[in-house]
């Protein structure tokens, strides 16, 4: 699934029209984003959490050569699926 599908799901279970739906689905991803900007935590019950990590720098390998490469140190997104999300899947 696509944000194209994603809207249209929206738009056919909620009664938006797909402009309506686009937006609404447009403002909870930009809250999520904007949560995790912060280094807060998206939390939803049932579905499952987005957090921020942070990587250590490392040195790596680059496969092609071999030669060993610096890996800067970054924040990584992560996310741990809710039980909801864990059983509708199995």
């Amino acid at each position: 699934m696509n944000k194209g599908d994603l809207t249209n799901y929206v738009a056919e279970h909620t009664g938006l029209t797909k402009v309506q739906a686009g937006a609404a689905i447009d403002a909870v991803l930009d809250g999520i984003k904007e949560s995790l900007t912060k280094n807060d935590k998206a939390a939803f019950v049932g579905f499952g959490t987005f957090s921020v990590s942070k990587r250590a720098a490392r040195t790596g390998k680059n496969p092609a050569t071999g030669k060993e490469i610096k890996i800067p140190a970054m924040n990584v997104v992560k996310f741990k699926p809710g039980q909801g999300l864990k059983d509708s899947v199995n």
